[in-house]
Parts: C-alpha cells; sequence; structure tokens
C-alpha cells in the first residue's frame, strides 16, 4: 500500500474515532453546543446512528475494508447534509457560528473523502 494511501486510511480514522466520542458526548449530554431539545426527533435518532456508525467505519478502515470506505463516504456525506439543516435551517443565528465552522469542516472532509476514494479502494480488501 502505498504511503498516501496508508495517511488517507489513518486519518480517516482518526476523524472517525473523533466523530464517535463527540456523538457518544452529544448522546450523554456533556457536549456544551450539542443538538438541543428542539432538535426534530428523526434528527436526534441520526445523529445517535452515529455513535454506531463512526466507530464502525473506523474499525472496517483501520483493518483495510472497502465496507469501511463506503460507509465513510456514506456516513460524513449524511452528517454533513444533517449538519446544514441543523445549523442553517434549525439554527436562525445570523452569520457565523461555531456549528456552521463544524458543517463546513465536516463538508470539506466528506468531499476530500468521497474525492479520495476511487484511487484508495484498490488497496483495500473485499469481501
Amino acid at each position: 500500500m502505498p504511503r498516501w494511501v496508508r495517511v488517507v486510511v489513518i486519518a480517516t480514522v482518526c476523524v472517525f474515532a473523533y466523530g464517535g466520542i463527540v456523538h457518544l458526548g452529544d448522546l450523554l449530554g456533556v457536549r456544551p453546543g450539542g443538538p438541543g431539545p428542539s432538535t426534530p426527533t428523526w434528527l436526534m435518532l441520526y445523529f445517535t446512528s452515529l455513535t454506531v456508525f463512526d466507530p464502525l467505519a473506523a474499525l472496517l478502515l483501520a483493518v483495510r475494508r472497502i465496507e469501511g470506505l463506503l460507509l465513510g463516504c456514506a456516513v460524513l456525506g449524511s452528517d454533513a447534509a444533517a449538519n446544514g439543516y441543523a445549523n442553517y435551517v434549525l439554527d436562525t443565528a445570523p452569520g457565523i457560528t461555531p456549528g456552521r465552522i463544524g458543517q463546513a469542516v465536516i463538508t470539506a472532509l466528506a468531499i476530500a473523502l468521497i474525492a479520495a476514494a476511487p484511487r484508495v479502494a484498490p488497496w483495500l480488501h473485499r469481501p
């Protein structure tokens, strides 16, 4: 496996491990700025599901499985969209907010992983 692929996989594993911790903190109510009581149930269920899907994507990528890459692309893409909804539709605060900065970072990570996926995929194990 080329060094750049190894770097992409390791960085992505770290992103998903961090995401799992953040979403677990949201679920336990220990992270300031997380989803509030007015968050729609469907969105809370989605964010709660990320406490499973983030670590699962990290684990699958850590063992170089193609499923981890595919799950990772789906998770980051949908997380960017969900955070966009939460930060631009539900949050009516004007201007730049911490949530909007976070959403921009997640969107950039999603685009980067989706763009890298075709070049990374050949180096991962298939079922």
